[in-house]
């Protein structure tokens, strides 16, 4: 592919984001492969060109663009380079017209900005687009970190988690064979501190109530071995990912698909028998930006308050599953004061039998009942979480 041919690949790429963030479609990352698989004749350097192009003008445009051609001349205006590959040569975009109008760069949706917590000021924004890095979580059951920290190429123990190693954002590890032997799993450091806020322990009865593909329920299988831990989610696809997870890990973990608006009476016999019961809720995302920047294409103000909604529901639901003197651990990778602290103050009004209890890790800024981790003060994923003790 030319110069030019891989600029117009990137602005075709792009009609088809922007369109999948207006219908809830398939995101960026799905799209690119997708794209590239009917295109045999491009090769690996096409491919990673084209990909660094997109994501450069999703990662510049905190607003969705009209098109992906002012998104691309958005960023060529930028880049003058950039710019003279608008030359209506074969295979190329055409040349840019006067009147042609760039995306504006901005990195947070405007309508967002005063939504977000305190502790994410202007200066904090532009950690919450650079490229993230891959980290991983050993699997403590089975594994010695500072071991597999000499056997990876460049890797790093992360400064929070104890469980975690830290790798520069392009590596690559799913062909390791502490990997293919599950002695590790890909998981932000934020997410790792997560499980290690429900203080998992032997003997122990856990609900990951919002368990997804099982990240958060695998951390806790391996930190505590000889605990129960129950998974359960609405979706089926994704709960089914957990199982040859851990089998690979070589956990045991109970899975548990619940059906939307039964989910009561499908969980009544936990009611009053759980020590632990985590509610890693669905939420905006927003704390994850840098690894899926068109999130912010997604959100609406209508999605958003649906969500907030969703994250009350399951608070309340996950209230009469305590055991009295257990604990109930509230998280959503988010930095927005509704998902976090607002929604833990209102939780807390609706629900005098729980008190607030201390985050056991470091890290973080106290925000509200909980903590709130960010890229710029954390290098994590932007989460916050709080922690209930249901006296």
């Amino acid at each position: 592919m030319t110069p030019a041919a891989r600029v117009q690949a990137a602005i075709e790429i792009l009609d088809e984001v922007i369109a999948s963030t207006r219908d809830d479609g398939a995101p960026a990352d799905t799209i690119v492969q997708r794209y590239f698989k009917t295109r045999r004749y491009a090769g690996s350097k096409d491919r990673r060109a084209v990909r660094e192009l997109v994501f450069r003008a999703i990662r510049r445009s905190g607003e969705p663009p009209a098109s992906g051609r002012a998104a691309m001349i958005g960023l060529a205006d930028e880049d003058a380079v950039l710019l003279d590959l608008f030359d209506g040569s074969p295979h190329g975009p055409s040349v840019r017209e006067a009147a042609e109008s760039p995306a504006p760069a901005s990195l947070i949706p405007h309508w967002v900005r005063p939504l977000l917590s305190d502790h994410v000021t202007d200066d904090e924004w532009p950690a919450l687009l650079e490229r993230a890095p891959l980290d991983i979580r050993v699997n403590v059951a089975r594994a010695n970190r500072e071991e597999l920290v000499g056997q990876i190429e460049n890797a790093l123990p992360t400064s929070l988690s104890p469980w975690g190693i830290r790798l520069a954002a392009d590596s690559r590890i799913d062909s390791h064979p502490a990997f293919a032997d599950g002695l590790i799993e890909v998981q932000d450091e934020g997410s790792q501190l997560i499980a290690l806020a429900c203080q998992p322990a032997d003997g122990l009865r856990i609900l990951d109530l919002c368990a997804g593909a099982g990240g958060k329920s695998l951390a806790l299988a391996a930190a505590a071995p000889n605990a129960e831990i129950i998974a359960s989610d609405t979706n089926r696809s994704r709960l089914a990912q957990l199982s040859p997870r851990a089998e690979r890990a070589r956990a045991t973990i109970d899975t548990r698909l619940i059906d939307g608006g039964r989910e009561t009476a499908q969980l009544a016999d936990l009611e009053g028998q759980c020590d632990i019961v985590l509610v890693d809720a669905p939420c905006s995302g927003s704390g994850t930006w840098r690894r899926n920047p068109e999130g912010r294409w997604r959100l609406t103000s209508q999605r958003l308050d649906r969500l907030v909604r969703l994250q009350q529901r399951l608070l309340d639901l996950a209230v009469p599953l305590v055991r009295p003197g257990g604990a109930l651990v509230y998280a959503t990778c988010s930095i927005i004061r509704a998902e976090g602290a607002d929604q833990a103050r209102n939780f807390l009004g609706r629900h005098s039998s729980c008190l607030v209890q201390d985050i056991p890790f470091d890290g973080g800024r106290a925000d509200g009942p909980g903590r709130l981790l960010t890229p710029g003060h954390d290098a994590t994923d932007g989460f916050f979480v709080a922690r209930f003790v249901r006296s």
